[in-house]
C-alpha cells in the first residue's frame, strides 16, 4: 500500500472532500493539520513546489496536488493504481 500524506486545515471544505475520497477508498493516510503552524505550512509549501492552498496530497512522497487534482485522478481511473503502488 502506498504512503499517503495530506496537509489540511480543519474547516477547509476541499480538505474534507479529499479526505472523504481517501476514506471511501479505505486507505490510511497521515494528516498534517497546519492551522496556526507556520513551520508545518512552510514545509508543505516547499514540498508542494510553492503551492500555498490546502489540501496538498502526496502519494509515496510524490506531490499529487490538491483536491481537484485528486478528484481528476479518480475520474481518470488512475487513483486506485496510485494508491496500491508499493
Amino acid at each position: 500500500m502506498a504512503k499517503i500524506e495530506i496537509y489540511t486545515k480543519a474547516t477547509c471544505p476541499y480538505c474534507i472532500r479529499a479526505k472523504k475520497l481517501l476514506d471511501m477508498k479505505g486507505v490510511d493516510y497521515c494528516e498534517y493539520e497546519i492551522s496556526g503552524d507556520e513551520a508545518m505550512r512552510a514545509e508543505m509549501i516547499q514540498r508542494a513546489n510553492g503551492r500555498t492552498t490546502v489540501p496538498q496530497v502526496f502519494i509515496d512522497g510524490e506531490h499529487v496536488g490538491g483536491s481537484d487534482d485528486l478528484m481528476q485522478l479518480e475520474m481518470s481511473g488512475k487513483l486506485d493504481d496510485r494508491l496500491k503502488a508499493a
